[in-house]
Order: structure tokens, then sequence, then C-alpha cells
């Protein structure tokens, strides 16, 4: 089943269990162990007062009672000393031994928050790549539906240098649909030219600049549209057309991962995507996936730019560079970066839809 990073408070989520960044008494304190606490109920408190404290590293499961869960798994995540006193160790083994415990008991579905990431010190983007690293690994495994769950975004860091660069490639890419664009036949100097320069005009500009409709001559309307749309469909030759007119995007995905030499557990989990959702969509040739649900296969597949738009068509998509969506997952495409956890990770930092299910 797949891993989620989603946006909410942690005493909210609906699941078998919820984690707690706890301290090593389990008695309750401040930011997500607080939080908790007060929403179960003094029964956690009273409950917890039995264990005995945690060790950093571990884990403790008890009743999740007022919560809407089953239960709370508290774990004690380390303080950062600046990264050479097994902090990674440490934050490492505390995802594992929640997942396992969750594991034991049977759940279903858990919910971490970002452990050590507050008051514990530890490095927002570092501590992100432990969990997502942590989880995923388990995932491969077993199957369980895993929340990170994120109260805001001051809580949540890619690394910098990655923000900047998809931040600068979507500047580089993107093109605002609340403008239009014209040839205006005149350089910046005011001066006629045979080819004419670029001129952008206001949504209110726009209107005005339609008429009259004898301002524009067809080729250079043309041309104009070609410039504001340079994502367009791989071109195809017409007897590939016609030997695949009827295949739908079920059959095209089933031949994509034989002709990848995958299993169909393999493609599933690479693209996030529940093994359910994976059934319908080879149980019905006319099934119709969302875009997020399409891009995480193609994703999954490691398919090129030109096949993934391919693959896309198929569902009845394309990709625009007047989505900032697209312009992401076209960066991590010609990267070569097929990690569709690293690339949710960009997404929701930008805040855009998931891929996967």
């Amino acid at each position: 089943m797949p891993f989620q990073i989603i946006r909410n408070d942690i005493t909210k989520v609906e699941c078998d269990a919820v984690v707690n960044a706890a301290n090593s008494t389990l008695l309750g304190g401040g930011g997500v162990d607080g939080a908790i606490h007060r929403a179960a109920g003094k029964g956690l408190l009273l409950e917890c007062m039995q264990l005995g404290g945690c060790k950093t590293g571990q884990a403790k499961i008890t009743g999740g009672y007022k919560l809407p869960c089953k239960y709370v798994i508290h774990t004690v995540g380390p303080k950062w000393r600046g990264g050479t006193n097994g902090e990674q160790e440490l934050l490492e083994s505390c995802y594992r031994e929640s997942l396992r415990l969750a594991l034991e008991h049977g759940c279903k579905s858990v919910a971490f928050p970002l452990i050590s990431s507050g008051v514990y010190g530890y490095p927002k983007d570092q501590a992100l790549k432990v969990a997502v690293d942590c989880i995923t690994g388990f995932l491969i495994e077993h199957d369980m539906l895993v929340y990170l769950v994120v109260f805001d975004k001051s809580a949540f860091q890619i690394s910098e240098k990655l923000f900047k660069d998809i931040a600068t490639f979507i500047d580089d890419k993107y093109v605002d649909t609340n403008f239009f664009f014209r040839r205006t036949g005149r350089d910046e100097w005011g001066e006629s030219t045979v080819l004419g320069s670029t001129e952008i005009l206001s949504p209110e500009e726009t209107d005005r600049a339609i008429l009259p409709p004898e301002q524009f001559q067809e080729d250079t309307v043309a041309e104009s549209a070609k410039e504001s749309l340079p994502m367009q469909a791989p071109a195809i030759s017409l007897e590939d057309v016609l030997k695949r007119e009827d295949e739908s995007f079920s059959q095209a995905l089933l031949r994509k991962i034989d002709e990848k030499g995958m299993s169909d557990s393999e493609c599933y989990k690479k693209a996030n995507v529940d093994r359910k959702l994976f059934s319908k969509i080879r149980g019905d040739v006319h099934y119709h996936p969302s875009k997020t649900t399409a891009i995480a296969f193609a994703i999954a597949l490691e398919l090129s730019l030109d096949e993934t738009k391919d693959l896309l068509l198929k569902a009845g998509f394309a990709l625009s560079h007047s989505s900032k969506f697209d312009i992401i997952i076209e960066y991590f495409i010609t990267n070569g970066n097929y990690n569709v956890f690293e690339i949710n990770e960009a997404l929701f930092a930008f805040d855009q839809a998931l891929l996967g299910v």
C-alpha cells in the first residue's frame, strides 16, 4: 500500500496507529507529544505511567483512547548534536521499531510525525530523508498505508539546492495562461522588424488587443500559439497510430510492464499505487485513471519524456508548460530521477498534487 505526505493535525488523522514523538518519560511534553496526550485524555497518561519510560531509538505501544485510532506508538527520537553522535542510526531505529510494532499489532495504516525535527533540532531536510528512506524501505516488503503528517510548511523542508533547482526550472519553463502573447512587428527600440518582437499583455489589455481582428495575420497567430504551447505531443507515424488505435491505457501499461521485464507488484509499489487499484486497472481494459496515477506508472516504468507523453495520451491527458505540476514532473524525468517518493517530496513542497494513491 502507498506512502502519503499529508498536511493535517496528527491527532485528527483516522488510522490504526498514530506515532508519538515522545520524550523518554512517556509522560507528555510539548509539541506533538503534548498535543497527542491532550487529545487522548487522561487514560493515555495512566497507561504510559505503567511503561517505565522508553530509551532513545526504541518504541512502545498503548491504546488510542479518545484519539481516532486504535493505538499510539510512542518513540523517542535523538537530539541533534551535530550529526556525529549516532543521531541518524537512532532516528532510523525510531521508524523501524514503530513500524515493527504496527505490523505486530495488525495495523493496516499508521501516521508518523517528522520525528526529532522540532525542539530536538534535527535538520528538517535530513530528518525528512531518514523518514522517507525508512518508510519506503519497509513498504517494499509489507502492505501498509503510511502517512507522514505535516502540520504546516515550516515543519517540512526538502534540500535547499533541490528546491532552488526546481524553482529555476519552473521559471524557465512556466507559461502563465493569464497573459496573451502577440507579435508587435517592432523591436525593443520601436523600430519595424521582419519577424517582430513579443509583447506580453495583461488580461485587460488582451480584450482590447483581440479587436479588431484585422490587426492579426494568420501566420503570426499560429506562430504565437506554438510559442505558448512548447510541450506538444511527440510526432508518431501513421503506421504506429493504426497499429495502436484501439490500445487503451490498461493495455499500454501492461505491455510496458512486460517490455521492462517487471512484475506487477514491483511496478505498482514503485508507482506508490495501491494493489487493489492496480487490480482494477488490470481487470478493466477501459479503466480511466487519474492523471497522477498515470504519471506514477510512467515514473515506475522509468519512461522517457516522449514515452510518458504517449502513455498519458492513452488516458486522455497531456503535459503542459502552463502547469507547475507538469513542469516538476518534466524536471525529474529529464534529470533521470524516477524515485516517486522524492518526486512527491518536491510536489508537496510546491503545493502540488502527489503521485500514486
